[in-house]
């Protein structure tokens, strides 16, 4: 019987798969932790606080509304939502199109941010089976190697099978880990679309109200307010 047969443990088979066992893992570390950080990161509450949204479903109704004390609450609620209804009310008194715009830039840029630590997960899905085809492919060399240089009368057909059965231990454990870290990056980013699309749907009554021309929805941006005040004061 030959060395093959005395691997019995997970912990030999995996030193039996050779140094690239030890990348592996590591991405394997990489998207637990990764995911485990995002799944906290993308929680509902990061999105739409169930407060500012209930403000704004109110104000969608026809409640009236103080943008400074609206502007108040984003800041008590810091979330892509708040960040959203902030950039609509420093826009107001614009054309809607443009207030569109900068709203859809600043949701634009919260989810490119909320993306990149999925990133890391994404590149283990497409860099561990590619080392684990590396450490497959090394394996077979060493094993038709040791093979093709065996003693006269050695039994060649069982070596090289103990052979190639090591070295697809680097394909298993890559593909192991590519599969759960594809369902995990899927899920993530389902998360931010889902996150998103809420998003979109709790600030759209706000853009309709300053769309409407709303006279209580007159903000200015400090700088113009302090000159406001400084042309009423009769400063220059």
């Amino acid at each position: 019987m030959n060395r093959f047969a005395d691997l019995r443990t997970l912990w030999e088979l995996f030193l039996a798969g050779g140094p690239l066992m030890w990348p592996i893992t590591a991405m394997s570390v990489l998207v637990v932790a990764f995911g485990l950080e995002r799944a906290v990161a993308l929680r509902r509450g990061r999105f739409v606080p169930r407060g500012l949204a209930t403000r704004l479903r109110e104000i969608g109704a026809g409640a009236p509304f103080d943008p400074r004390e609206l502007a108040a609450l984003c800041t008590a609620h810091p979330s892509v939502l708040a960040t959203v209804t902030s950039t609509a009310l420093e826009r107001v008194g614009r054309p809607l199109p443009e207030i569109e715009q900068a709203v859809e830039a600043a949701e634009s840029r919260e989810a490119s941010r909320l993306y990149a630590n999925i990133r890391p997960i994404t590149l283990a899905v497409t860099i561990t089976p590619l080392l684990g085809l590396l450490g497959t492919v090394q394996g077979m060399i060493v094993a038709f190697y040791t093979t093709a240089n065996l003693q006269a009368g050695a039994n060649r057909a069982s070596e090289l099978a103990g052979g190639i059965y090591l070295a697809l231990i680097t394909t298993f454990a890559g593909l192991c880990v590519a599969i759960p870290a594809a369902v995990v990056a899927h899920w993530l980013e389902g998360r931010i679309l889902s996150g998103c699309r809420r998003v979109d749907d709790a600030v759209a009554p706000l853009l309709r109200r300053l769309a409407a021309g709303d006279p209580r929805s007159a903000v200015q941006p400090a700088g113009d307010r302090a000159g406001g005040r400084r042309a009423v004061a009769g400063q220059p």
